[in-house]
């Protein structure tokens, strides 16, 4: 078993763009680590706390994760952390090893790991 990580941004909290940002975000996660809905094994979600208006859980269950256990938690609020995020921590069976794992940061979520952008 795994860890996957991943986080992605919203314009404003509202049910559907977090809806779109969690599709978005879990379709890159699957797609750049070959995975399926069978690796996975749960997730946990958080979100800032000016994201209020839909869980990203409930995205995630519109997508097709129905057996899945998922959680959600809010983000700690600290000075100067990035805005209308979410974040996701995915459990997966899989025989990568962890260096070959693929964690996507998308949107303004790029900021917090720069350090895993392509040159």
């Amino acid at each position: 078993m795994r860890a996957l990580r991943g986080a992605t941004t919203v314009e404003r909290d509202e049910p559907l763009l977090i809806r779109e940002a969690v599709h978005e975000l879990l379709d890159a996660m699957l797609n750049d680590n070959d995975l399926g809905s069978i690796n996975i094994v749960s997730v946990v979600f958080t979100a800032t706390p000016d994201l209020v208006s839909e869980f990203p859980a409930h995205a995630a269950r519109l997508y097709g994760w129905t057996d899945i256990a998922l959680l959600c938690a809010q983000e700690l609020p600290v000075d100067g952390a990035l805005k209308r995020c979410v974040r996701v921590l995915i459990h997966v069976e899989t025989t990568k090893a962890r260096h070959e794992l693929k964690h996507v940061y998308l949107r303004a979520a790029v900021l917090l790991r720069q350090d895993l952008l392509s040159d």
